[in-house]
């Protein structure tokens, strides 16, 4: 009951967050359910409550997508998963929780090294390869997709529509992934009960709501150096955590 309890709680200000920022909310609810759940038990209950988020959250913005872009992540997306899915690669909890602290790195590379750009074609599809790649292994890819869009000319609102539409499609691929090797070993047993995932329905769906709402009140440049600072904070985090676990 108490877990249960935790996870709606952390789904409904998770959610707000990732509505407001487009990323970093998922980075936080990974953080959180790990705690309590093993590796593959928290990317399954990752996957569903984030899909419900990303989806909902690209309903709100529905005409600020850009599909061009989508497009170019899937011709990326594909080959990853079929990789993943020959190496399957599964990280214990020391090395969830390093991969999920080091990955804002990747924001502060110098922009005269690797610029990424989700505009240009050959940028967005492997932007496309690195989230799926990314998501599949790590269970989050905010960074990693946040890199390729933090430099583009897109508005803020361009930039979380289409991440959420990206990412949705991601948590999918990322259920089916853990998921059907889950249920075939284990069952539905090792998986919070129903009725948490029923009632984190509609508590993702309120901190959405209420996150995208205020995402119009923020500057295009704001939105950028918000989301950057938000990031790197969790990140320094999870290090010290998976260094603890490590211990």
């Amino acid at each position: 009951m108490k877990i249960g309890l935790i996870i709606i709680a952390s789904a409904l200000i998770t959610a707000f967050i990732s509505g407001l920022f487009g990323m970093a909310g998922g980075m936080i609810f990974m953080g959180i359910i790990a705690v309590f759940l093993g590796v593959a038990e928290a990317m399954v209950v990752h996957g569903a409550v984030q899909s419900v988020s990303n989806s909902f959250r690209t309903y709100l913005l529905r005409p600020d997508i850009r599909w061009d872009i989508l497009g170019y992540h899937a011709l990326g997306a594909v080959p990853a998963i079929i990789i993943l899915l020959f190496l399957s690669v599964t990280l214990n909890k020391a090395q969830l929780y390093l991969a999920l602290g080091l990955l804002p790195l990747i924001l502060w590379l110098p922009k005269n090294w690797l610029a990424g750009d989700a505009e240009k074609p050959a940028h967005a599809i492997l932007c496309g390869a690195m989230v799926m790649g990314l998501n599949l292994t790590a269970g989050v890819a905010g960074p990693a997709l946040d890199f390729f869009y933090v430099k583009t000319s897109l508005s803020r609102l361009e930039i979380v529509a289409t991440k959420a539409m990206t990412m949705f499609v991601s948590h999918m691929s990322k259920i089916a992934y853990f998921g059907i090797p889950m249920v075939t070993q284990t069952g539905l047993g090792t998986l919070p009960p129903l009725w948490v995932f029923i009632a984190a329905i509609p508590a993702v769906m309120i901190g959405t709501f209420v996150g995208t709402r205020l995402l119009h009140q923020l500057s295009d440049i704001k939105f950028r150096d918000y989301t950057k600072y938000l990031v790197s904070l969790i990140g320094v985090i999870y290090v010290f955590r998976g260094i603890a676990l490590m211990g």
